[in-house]
């Protein structure tokens, strides 16, 4: 192997360790978990039951109701399933009924046992208008559940809050990669997942996730959880399940909610948050590529860093903000931008069943007099590049929505390789071939296709460097010395240009390869087609093809053996080697012959937890060029190419600006050498 050619491999090792150190996943900066310890205040009292409402919790009762409903002709008014009582100025008077058996409310100033659960619901009542005021009558009561499918999700409501409580992905292939039992990917789930809605009203602050709502169902794929307060206004979630699609719309309805906020109310907070479940066998993707993502409105998309805990407060109009895992996201787009939002994520480094903790506070325009006044559309999906691609025709919007991003592709130059060329050609062999390890193979062949001219111009270029290699031995001879290191390199560049042979078209072309092999580096551990895919021994392409447990672990390789990163490391030192062995110089240069081998064993290292379907990309590729190399070899024609050399040294060549100042310094070099030379003898007389 020629010094240039060398010097070319080495620079694109540079290049792509350099890539993947800048990639690699960060160690989390530690946090003090100290808390303070403080006393405990569950403290169980027995309390026997009242039997009889003294004067103080009639006066009490009857401030609650003025609390939490308005006035009528002086009057307050509080009727429904369990009171018809009124406040007026002769006091609280009126009926209180449990069961189907109603009593007067006069009656239970007396002691009587008869009366404990009418007395329980006169001081129930009292506490939760104290604390809730209008929406007292929301409080308590049933949780149920209400179910919305279409083809692609199973979404369930609950009346507690209001709020989708799990949405489960129902294609057979999403399916978890963790644990003893398999089962459908969850995207929601419980209660580590939930959003609520914060009214300030003049006096107090209520979230919506402590209400009851009522369910009224509209159609099958939609419904709509009211809540229904006492002064007759009315708060409530439309949910929408599109038909055929993974989005599902949530739109505020309300009536005379006027009476209920502040005429000043411009905003409404949602809290939302999600408490990230692994789904996949490797761990170490799965966390790098979990993260909050969102979006400017106006700008590109961004995301808090997903190698440590991070938070970040955004002051401008957000599109859209996503919970993002490695394969799935839940995205929540409102239909009017986010005014502001305040992020938080942190690494779950030390639990076996989540990976990340994640937290938005977001403030949207909001108006009590409008009927419609929010709408938000949710995306609980796959992190599929062409169903993220078509989102923008599935949600109303002016703005171009970008969620492709969501896939990590690169940076801009090896994304568009990704966008334009890989992903295209990928989905199309999709298309015809079912089997995702001949895809793969396919794709490989016909990248090598696209990289053919370069791969062509090295080897000749090679071929070239190896035929020169006898005269550039002769001129090293002839100049051994170090002192006429000048002179041996303006030979050397003289024979160069004489025989139409450049030292860096080697490399170049080489390197003109790495963003193609970047590329890919970034596409297939992103790749939810190959989620999964079985292929050989490889369970999941998406996955390690772990195929063996060491008894012992190895810094920074781990206790795993994954067989198809073996290989390719193996096929990298073959093919260093028949390098090395066919290129004249390459014997001449033991020292540098280690660096050659040092490179696929540090691709070991790093490989060893990355997809199986990545290690096989490479794995093929470098086997297709130790069969390109071989054939190059057999078929060339050694005496055309030293004829073609002759042919180049006998033309006339001008020499190029660069050239000419190179041969300059060079002459500059030669006489600061002499004088230097002369100043030494003189010193030595």
């Amino acid at each position: 192997m020629d010094k240039n050619t060398l010097s070319g491999l080495l620079l694109m090792g540079v290049i792509f360790f350099g890539f993947m150190y800048c990639n690699k996943p960060q160690q989390p900066i530690e946090q003090n978990t100290e808390t303070t310890p403080t006393a405990s205040t569950d403290v169980t009292v027995a309390v026997a039951p009242l039997d009889s409402l003294s004067s103080a919790d009639e006066t009490a009762f009857a401030a609650a109701i003025r609390s939490a409903v308005p006035a009528q002709n002086g009057s307050y008014i509080l009727k429904n399933e369990t009171f018809d009582v009124a406040v007026d100025s002769a006091g609280v008077h009126g009926t209180v009924k449990v069961g189907d058996a109603a009593v007067d409310l006069a009656s239970l100033r007396t002691p009587d046992a008869g009366n404990v659960d009418y007395v329980a619901a006169v001081t129930d009542y009292t506490a939760r208008a104290q604390k809730y005021g209008l929406f007292a009558a929301c409080i308590g009561g049933e949780n149920t559940t209400t179910v919305l499918e279409n083809e692609n999700l199973r979404v369930e409501l609950s009346s507690r809050g209001g709020m989708i409580k799990d949405v489960v992905l129902k294609d057979e292939k999403y399916t978890t990669n963790v644990g003893d039992s398999v089962e459908q990917i969850h995207l929601f789930r419980g209660a580590a997942d939930g959003y609520s809605f914060i009214f300030n009203t003049a006096y107090q602050r209520f979230e919506t996730a402590e209400f009851n709502f009522v369910p009224v169902v509209e159609s099958d794929s939609a419904v709509v959880m009211k809540l229904t307060l006492d002064n007759g206004s009315e708060w409530g979630l439309r949910y929408v399940l599109k038909p055929d699609s993974y989005v599902v719309s949530m739109e505020v309805v309300q009536s005379n909610m006027q009476r209920v906020l502040p005429a000043s109310t411009v905003a409404i907070d949602l809290l939302w948050h999600q408490t990230m479940a692994r789904n996949e066998k490797g761990r170490t993707f799965e966390e790098r590529n979990s993260a909050i993502h969102y979006k400017y409105v106006g700008e590109g998309p961004d995301d808090l860093n997903a190698n440590k805990d991070d938070a970040e407060t955004l002051n401008s109009k957000v599109k859209w903000v996503a919970f993002k895992n490695q394969f799935f996201s839940s995205v929540i787009i409102p239909r009017e931008s986010f005014s502001s939002a305040e992020l938080m994520s942190k690494t779950l480094n030390d639990d076996a069943i989540y990976v990340k903790d994640m937290t938005m506070k977001a403030s949207v325009p909001y108006s009590a007099e409008n009927g419609n006044a929010v709408a938000f559309d949710f995306y609980f999906g796959p992190n599929d590049y062409s169903m993220l691609s078509d989102l923008d025709d599935q949600i109303d919007g002016d703005e171009d929505l970008e969620l492709t991003h969501l896939i990590p592709l690169g940076w801009s130059l090896f994304r568009w390789i990704n966008t334009l060329i890989v992903i295209p050609v990928f989905n199309f062999l999709k298309d015809y071939v079912s089997n995702f390890g001949i895809i793969i193979l396919l794709l490989t062949i016909f990248i090598k296709l696209i990289l053919f001219p370069f791969t062509f111009k090295s080897l000749k270029s090679q071929a070239r460097m190896r035929l020169l290699a006898p005269e550039i031995k002769e001129i090293n001879d002839k100049y051994p010395n170090k002192e006429d290191a000048l002179k041996r390199q303006q030979e050397t560049m003289d024979l160069y240009r004489r025989a139409g042979a450049n030292p860096m078209s080697g490399c170049l072309p080489m390197l003109l390869q790495m963003p193609v092999l970047i590329a890919m580096f970034s596409f297939f551990p992103s790749a939810i087609e190959l989620r999964g895919e079985s292929f050989l021994w490889v369970n999941d392409l998406s996955a390690p093809d772990y195929i063996l447990t060491l008894p012992f672990t190895i810094p920074f390789y781990g206790n795993s053996v994954s067989l198809f990163c073996l290989l390719m490391t193996v096929v990298n030192i073959v093919y260093m080697r028949i390098t090395m062995q066919n290129q004249p110089g390459g014997s001449g240069m033991p020292g540098m012959q280690w660096m050659s081998y040092l490179m696929p064993v540090m691709f070991l290292f790093f490989f060893n937890d990355y997809a199986s379907g990545l290690s096989y990309y490479y794995f093929l590729s470098l086997l297709i060029t130790i069969v390109q190399t071989w054939i190059f070899r057999r078929c060339i024609n050694e005496d055309k190419v030293r004829a073609e050399m002759i042919a180049n040294a006998k033309k006339p060549r001008k020499k190029s600006g660069f050239m000419a100042r190179l041969e300059a310094a060079q002459r500059q070099q030669q006489a600061l050498q002499r004088q230097q030379a002369a100043a030494q003898a003189k010193k030595r007389r």
